[in-house]
């Protein structure tokens, strides 16, 4: 039995919820769909496929808009869209057309604001794991530090989306295994490029977390992301296996490749202080997954509502918001990516309970929240277009900055 297995208790009721194939059926399209569309839907490119239509939930009438994705195609694949640093941000139009994408909806939830500790840089890093290209790029705060809706009972800020080497997609959850060894012994590693580190941890930060300060690394505690900095800091940067510099508070400014910044607080600065330069010091983190074994070529954090076809226990049932989500289906072989409206129209949205109903209506198995309200994105380079625009209405009135999302690539 998996971990995601064992969160299922008797089960749930199916929520009561005018999502249903009738609603699908009578969808508007845009446009014509051209030959190779399946019914119902508009084609974009070998393997993609989108629709839009109305649902009527909760807080009124929701609109959705849905990319069908076929990874069994060669000619099709989704990788991370991010800007190029763990610590930074950019529109997913920008992302998808600097990226060469067909589409792509946002990711994951991040450090947005810091106002709980003025003068403390946001790094709008993402909360979750994040691997692109088979390279691991960050690890997951500690969930009390997470930004975002409450998580579903049972899960934490390590979930993850993911399509591994085997070109197929899946739900999974995503530990940082690592260690810092130094003359005096062997340390745990509590961080890789994190926004927040663990109460009493080490924390390493490389050339992908990006030129953002990394004092908010300190901030906060493992359940009160709000908690005041630590005043027990220190910083000690390595290259070629060896201490170069040391210094008693978190820096910023670019990290070169190749060189590991360790930031250590409370206990873990007080091992770090033991560290003189010269000193010779290895890092070693790895991203560990607890259901695959197939390597991940991409991942990005959130959440899953649904898990092999039944909707999680727990999931929240009464606060209603423009969401972005996504499912996998066919065994890992098709995506759906969701997108919903922000138009004042549309704006009541759906609760996390009618994300999963709607994921599972579609023909997903499995499903996974990410970031929503303002984040909300789904942007194309439509047929007969050359750029890359928001298909919805952002909530906010124009696209938000965002630290990554799921890009949607075709050869045709």
């Amino acid at each position: 039995m998996t971990h995601r297995q064992s969160r299922f208790g008797a089960g749930r009721s199916v929520l009561t919820f005018l999502a249903a194939l009738g609603t699908l059926a009578g969808a508007a399209l845009v446009g014509a769909a051209p030959a190779g569309a399946a019914p119902g839907w508009t084609r974009f490119a070998t393997g993609v496929q989108y629709r839009q239509f109305d649902i009527y939930a909760t807080a009124g009438v929701a609109h959705a808009h849905v990319l069908r994705v076929d990874l069994g195609d060669p000619r099709v694949r989704v990788e991370l869209l991010y800007p190029g640093a763990v610590a930074a941000r950019a529109t997913v139009s920008r992302l998808a057309t600097a990226q060469g994408a067909l589409a792509g909806v946002n990711g994951d939830f991040f450090n947005i604001t810091e106002t709980q500790h003025p003068g403390v840089e946001a790094t709008g890093a993402s909360v979750g794991p994040a691997i692109a290209q088979g390279r691991e790029l960050k690890a997951a705060v500690p969930d009390g530090q997470r930004f975002g809706p409450a998580l579903p009972p049972g899960t934490s800020t390590r979930e993850v989306f993911g399509v591994g080497t085997d070109r197929r997609a899946r739900l999974d959850d995503l530990a940082l295994d690592g260690s810092v060894r130094t003359p005096e012994g062997q340390l745990p590693l509590g961080g890789l490029n994190q926004y927040a580190l663990p109460v009493g941890s080490v924390g390493a930060f490389t050339s992908d977390w990006g030129g953002v300060s990394r004092v908010r690394a300190t901030c906060g505690t493992d359940t009160n992301r709000a908690a005041p900095c630590s005043t027990d800091t220190y910083e000690v940067t390595v290259r070629g296996g060896q201490v170069v510099a040391t210094a008693d508070t978190p820096g910023s400014g670019p990290i070169g490749v190749g060189t590991t910044v360790l930031v250590g607080r409370e206990a873990g600065a007080q091992q770090l202080r033991k560290l003189a330069v010269g000193a010779a010091v290895t890092v070693r983190h790895e991203l560990v997954a607890a259901s695959s074994a197939v390597p991940y070529r991409f991942a990005l954090g959130g959440y899953p509502v649904l898990e092999e076809g039944r909707s999680l226990p727990g999931l929240d049932d009464t606060v209603s918001a423009v969401r972005t989500a996504v499912g996998v289906a066919d065994d890992g072989r098709r995506l759906y990516l969701l997108a919903l409206d922000g138009a004042p129209a549309y704006r009541g949205g759906l609760t996390i309970a009618e994300v999963a109903d709607t994921m599972r209506t579609l023909g997903s198995v499995d499903a996974f929240s990410l970031d929503g309200g303002g984040s909300t994105t789904m942007a194309a380079r439509t047929p007969g277009t050359a750029s890359v625009a928001a298909l919805n209405h952002p909530s906010g009135g124009a696209e938000r900055p965002v630290p990554n999302g799921i890009g949607v690539f075709s050869a045709s």
